[in-house]
């Protein structure tokens, strides 16, 4: 059995992003910055675990065993902090054995892995996936890839208060919306929670429409009871996860040299290049206050960087 820790607590500072194309618009954007939390718990993946690890600590589990790919930034993250707390961790991971960055960390980190195949990973949605690998890890407690669902999204709600303890610094009173990335849609559906339909929440979708992202959101707010929630889902796949071209790389080449601040090709580099588009189309009036929220993952640029 596992205790969480207490004394833990991760804070993301709110920098002002200085872009050409939003000071052409006058658009102010702050951007929160997951990515500097930790050098390896990084990136809304804390927030999206912790009420799955308080369930596993109140369940008297020793262990999380979850699911994700070669590169998942779900798994280091969760790789990391059972090796930084003390928890087992089990990964099962989409595909044949295959060593990359990510799996090199998750075998350091300790964590014990099972490769499903491409078909074994597809069944991870049916009733009784769970059933066998409950019998094999009895003390650990499952968590949802990319600790989605609920839990997930009521986590990722205290981002809300990490912003709003910081605008006065940045001189603003208030704002009008959020915009992030989206894999899965449960830090979208955390924010659109926590804001009750006060404010927007804009999401950039990193995997395409079959990915089925807007009937998780959908669920995850209905299951919270929120009626009418403000959110709005744009396409930001470019074709399919993981799917990068060339006019990508050179908007995430020229951002990073402007604004200083670090991004990846999958989630963040794909949902500031959809702002801009979006910005370009006239969607947002000048005077608009936004928070981007960095999701983190940079990590997974060494996996990127070595198949090119």
């Amino acid at each position: 059995m596992f205790s969480l820790p207490a004394h833990w607590q991760p804070q993301a500072p709110l920098e002002p992003l200085h872009l050409d194309w939003l000071a052409g618009a006058g658009l102010d954007v702050a951007i929160l910055r997951l990515d500097l939390i930790d050098p390896l718990i990084s990136g809304n993946k804390w927030f999206k675990l912790i009420e799955h690890l308080k369930a596993a600590e109140q369940a008297g589990a020793n262990g999380i065993i979850s699911l994700g790919g070669a590169h998942s930034n779900h798994l280091h993250a969760l790789a990391a902090a059972g090796k930084r707390f003390g928890f087992a961790t089990v990964g099962l991971l989409r595909g044949h054995p295959q060593e990359t960055p990510t799996v090199v960390d998750l075998q350091a980190f300790g964590m014990q892995l099972h490769w499903l195949g491409y078909g074994g990973y597809r069944a991870r949605h049916e009733p009784d996936f769970w059933l066998p690998w409950q019998v094999q890890y009895p003390t650990l407690h499952p968590v949802p890839e990319g600790a989605g669902g609920l839990p997930g999204a009521l986590g990722c709600m205290s981002l809300k208060t990490q912003v709003d303890r910081q605008l006065s610094h940045l001189g603003w009173s208030d704002h009008d919306g959020w915009w992030l990335a989206c894999g899965t849609g449960t830090t979208l559906a955390g924010l659109v929670l926590a804001e009750a339909r006060r404010r927007p929440v804009y999401g950039a979708l990193a995997v395409p429409d079959d990915h089925g992202v807007a009937q998780q959101v959908e669920s995850i707010v209905r299951e919270a009871g929120l009626v009418e929630p403000v959110y709005q889902l744009f396409d930001a796949s470019r074709g399919g996860f993981a799917k990068v071209d060339a006019q990508l790389l050179e908007f995430i080449e020229q951002s990073e040299h402007a604004c200083g601040v670090p991004l990846e090709p999958l989630y963040t580099g794909k949902a500031l290049l959809a702002l801009k588009q979006q910005v370009a189309a006239g969607k947002f009036a000048p005077g608009t206050r936004l928070v981007f929220v960095h999701t983190g993952g940079l990590q997974g640029r060494r996996g990127f960087t070595a198949q090119r």
